[in-house]
């Protein structure tokens, strides 16, 4: 199949995406946070494509995305006074939140759970998107699955080029990783995925907000050579799989910026075992080492600015074709949460604390 690269400021080129999605196809088409693999959310066969495109494992429920409050209503048992809250504060925007679901949405976009994960978007081509179409979009990120995140149109056609029509070309995604998951099916509300809107922001409006170290398995992080958590259905993404993995083998170093930077700075000048010159590195701008296996994506303390680079460096280090990648950690404060799961989840079991040894 030859796959064509839409620009997504042509209205024209929208229209002919929602056909495609009224036809049961799948289209690659922008978001705030990442590209999204979108099909017809209430058509079983047609979300069936987005697991075939992106080889996703069918215990991994999909985010159903909508350009409403009104568009979410028929989706859901009922729409809360929790949900509807958070609507009004952070949608259209980078929160999911998770909801009893109604009859009407295919088990395949819930992995067979009586939840559905839904969230507004706020790119301006996915509100068109969605509705041109018509209807609720289930959208998960547009890359194989357990690699890392398309946040350019390049990535989408680099990755799954030849395996769908269209991809809607809307600019980098400015955010740079998903969506905060926030569970509210339940008594109280929980992060199940952190993202750009925190934990703070949340307790701001609601009071009390459980967190992931709170959860019990959703907290454990699959390794490279058991990339999952057997016998377990999550009821978000990002949960149960090793994701946002390049090739070779990353390692997460978590400590203050110097230390990690010490750390690493010694690994790149003396190597492991010996050997040096296979060796990359993401750090911080403010204490990377001039080196040409060096990536940057972002200053120490500005959350924000590492989010929206964290991909593309990490398929940066990834083109190097290089052994072993080791990735500064922010702190897990604010943003720097969702940045530093991001980075975990890519190393799986392979994390350096340097906290530890203090």
């Amino acid at each position: 199949m030859e796959t064509v690269v839409l620009d997504a400021n042509i209205p024209g080129n929208i229209e002919l995406c929602g056909e495609i999605l009224r036809g049961g196809g799948v289209v690659a088409f922008p978001t705030e946070t990442v590209y999204g693999l979108g099909a017809n959310a209430l058509s079983e066969s047609s979300v069936a494509g987005i697991f075939s495109v992106k080889g996703r494992p069918a215990d991994n429920p999909l985010i159903v995305h909508v350009a409403s409050l009104d568009d979410a209503v028929p989706l859901v048992v009922s729409i809360s006074d929790t949900f509807r809250l958070l609507a009004d504060k952070f949608w259209p925007g980078p929160l999911t939140l998770i909801a009893r679901k109604s009859g009407i949405v295919p088990d395949n976009v819930t992995a067979g759970l009586d939840t559905v994960a839904i969230r507004m978007p706020s790119h301006s081509a996915a509100l068109a998107l969605i509705r041109a179409f018509g209807g609720p979009v289930a959208a998960p990120s547009a890359n194989p699955s357990g690699r890392p995140s398309p946040t350019k149109a390049s990535h989408v056609f680099s990755d799954i080029g030849g395996k769908l029509p269209f991809i809607l070309d809307g600019g980098d995604c400015t955010v740079g990783i998903e969506s905060t998951v926030l569970d509210i099916s339940g008594s109280a509300a929980r992060i199940l995925r952190p993202g750009c809107v925190t934990l703070d922001e949340l307790r701001a409006v609601l009071g009390v907000v459980g967190t992931q170290g709170e959860l019990g398995v959703e907290n454990i992080v699959p390794s490279a050579n058991s990339p999952c958590i057997p016998e377990y259905t999550p009821k978000s993404p990002g949960m149960k799989y090793r994701h946002y993995a390049p090739r070779a083998p990353l390692t997460a170093v978590i400590g203050s910026a110097e230390a990690t930077a010490d750390y690493i700075i010694e690994r790149l000048r003396y190597g492991v075992e010996g050997a040096c010159e296979n060796i990359a590195a993401l750090m911080f701008d403010d204490y990377a080492l001039s080196h040409p296996n060096v990536v940057t994506f972002g200053n120490s303390g500005d959350y924000a600015a590492q989010a929206s680079r964290l991909f593309d460096a990490l398929r940066a280090v990834d083109a190097m074709g290089l052994s072993a990648i080791f990735v500064q950690a922010p702190p897990e404060d604010g943003m720097g949460l969702a940045v530093a799961n991001r980075i975990k989840k890519a190393a799986g079991s392979n994390i350096v604390d340097l906290n530890e040894s203090l």
